[in-house]
């Protein structure tokens, strides 16, 4: 398997390459091997799909919880991973530091830092308070052993909290303090993404949309493309559509479409 260090750096390589990569979100070990089988390059945890295992909602998880999470998933592939850690679980700059570096003792190399709380009061964090939080979290990955790449992510567009020139204005400033990859979740559409993307000079992570392709945000200049928790929704999707079928008509047709025992095994077969 190879080092944290090797992995590090071959996340940082993806970036600074000019070829868009898609970086997709297993949200257990299972979707994680199969992913890596499927030859990805690199992964990132989903929040969401994570808390939908636990049964609970998105932001209901403990950081202990969490961390545990993303060491079984770093243990189990030999890829890089990245993390979904929400508000690093802490309003301040300290907070942010010390997810950061518990973060890193779990295997990761790198992680996302919002400017977002579902905590009661303001949900989106202040303009200084923000950039503070980000500049901590990139001094703390500074200061390890290894490459560990900070995502900087302005969450207003998403949750319709401001506007697009507020998530550049803010994501401008997060580039300034030193972040990796800079991330406005909620675009909907190609010149949404070309304006984000011609404001900042640091590579942008796009998280896709059904209406997206992975040609298109290549034209506009997307080094990376995230599907947060696209796909585990999908697959709640199948277990939703199956079992309506079972319990209001009797009948086992959606079955079909399942993947065959040999289909899985030929995939996790693939990381020999």
């Amino acid at each position: 398997m190879p080092t944290q260090s090797e992995k590090g750096a071959a996340f940082r390589a993806l970036h600074e390459s000019p070829q868009i990569f898609i970086i997709p979100n297993p949200w257990d070990v299972g979707s994680a091997c199969m992913l890596e089988g499927m030859g990805f390059e690199a992964l990132a945890t989903t929040s969401s799909g994570y808390a939908t295992t636990l049964g609970r909602f998105d932001g209901q998880v403990t950081r202990d919880e969490k961390m545990q999470h993303c060491r079984e998933i770093c243990q189990a592939v030999d890829i890089p991973v990245s993390a979904d850690l929400e508000n690093c679980f802490s309003d301040t700059p300290m907070g942010v530091a010390e997810t950061v570096r518990l973060a890193a003792d779990t295997g990761l190399v790198g992680c996302s830092i919002e400017d977002f709380t579902d905590k009661p009061g303001p949900k989106i964090y202040d303009f200084e308070l923000a950039v503070d939080r980000v500049k901590a979290g990139v001094e703390a990955a500074k200061a390890l052993s290894f490459p560990f790449t900070i995502t900087a992510r302005a969450e207003g567009v998403l949750r319709n909290v401001h506007d697009l020139d507020e998530a550049i204005r803010r994501l401008k400033a997060f580039e300034a303090v030193g972040a990796d990859v800079l991330y406005a979740p909620g675009l909907k559409t190609n010149d949404e993404v070309r304006k984000i993307v011609g404001a900042v000079s640091k590579p942008v992570n796009v998280l896709t949309m059904p209406n997206l392709t992975i040609d298109e945000l290549s034209a506009a200049g997307v080094r990376r493309v995230s599907l947060g928790g696209w796909l585990a929704r999908v697959a709640t999707g199948a277990l939703l559509k199956a079992a309506t079928e079972m319990r209001d008509q009797g009948t086992f047709s959606e079955l079909i479409s399942a993947a065959s025992a040999n289909d899985i095994a030929s995939v996790l077969n693939r990381r020999d």
